[in-house]
């Protein structure tokens, strides 16, 4: 196994570590979540890392690593560890990037999974190497990669445009993307042998992503999805107005009782939400 294989499975075992204690602990994982109120209103950019290692459930996990693993493989005699980082956190953010674009007017919206950073890692490696095949789930046969590729873009397109189901096709979209543009950076020469196979993946998805940040609108298509969301839509000012009047309110119930009791009489929870407005 070559240094990428090793850096794989120690990315693999961070998430798995990271994974178990979101399914352990409920306040661990709603901190760490991908969450667009926490981090437009809050801050909290450590939400683009930290949702990335965690998952929905241990099914979710092991398909995550598996096709981490497989296609972290094939890279091994092209990149080197610190490029396979690059790429791997690259992709990860640039996902989360995507999503919090697309989804910045929805407050609820959360997501978890390294579902952006395994789709960089699979699409640097169609850049590099567009001649493996790649094996789907369930199905006896494989497809070459450049045509596992478009497909999974042009799906990636459709389920943004559609928003039917609860995956995160912006963030795969995203991560995909940025991931073989970084591949590129470090593995030029493919650009001029792969040329056909790379444009084909990456014209559409970016003409996708210029179009639906230059005209939102392309989004709004009517569905349970867009009802829900798109009916009476806060900005971002009214949210963050709306939070610091109850987040003083808050304070001021604290301050309140500490006056009237002593500092003793507030709860652990109660000196945690103090401790952690002050730093704000």
């Amino acid at each position: 196994m070559g240094t990428i294989g090793l850096t794989c499975l120690l990315i693999i075992i961070v998430n798995i570590i990271v994974s178990f204690r979101g399914f352990r602990d409920a306040t661990f994982f709603n901190r760490y979540a991908f969450d667009v109120d926490g981090i437009l209103i809050y801050k909290q950019y450590d939400r683009f890392i930290g949702a990335g290692f965690l998952h929905a459930n241990r099914t979710h996990l092991f398909l995550n690593m598996l096709a981490l693993f497989f296609f972290s493989t094939s890279l091994d005699y092209f990149l080197s560890y610190g490029a396979y980082l690059t790429i791997y956190f690259a992709s990860l953010v640039g996902g989360s990037l995507l999503s919090l674009f697309l989804h910045r007017h929805h407050g609820d919206y959360t997501a978890i999974g390294a579902s952006g950073a395994v789709s960089g890692i699979i699409f640097a490696s169609i850049a590099i190497e567009p001649g493996i095949h790649v094996g789907l789930l369930f199905l006896p046969f494989r497809v070459p990669g450049w045509l596992f590729g478009i497909g999974y873009v042009l799906y990636s397109i459709y389920g943004i445009r559609s928003q039917r189901d609860n995956i995160g096709h912006d963030a795969h979209l995203g991560g995909a993307m940025v991931g073989m543009m970084t591949a590129l950076l470090f593995q030029p020469l493919a650009l001029v042998y792969n040329y056909t196979t790379i444009l084909l993946i990456l014209i559409p998805g970016i003409l996708f992503i210029y179009m639906v940040i230059r005209h939102p609108h392309l989004l709004l298509v009517d569905n349970l999805y867009f009802r829900r969301h798109h009916k009476g839509d806060l900005t971002i000012d009214d949210k963050y107005n709306s939070a610091r009047v109850i987040r003083e309110q808050e304070i001021d119930g604290l301050l309140e009782k500490i006056h009237k009791n002593g500092l003793r009489s507030l709860t652990k929870k109660e000196r945690k939400t103090l401790e952690d407005n002050s730093k704000l």
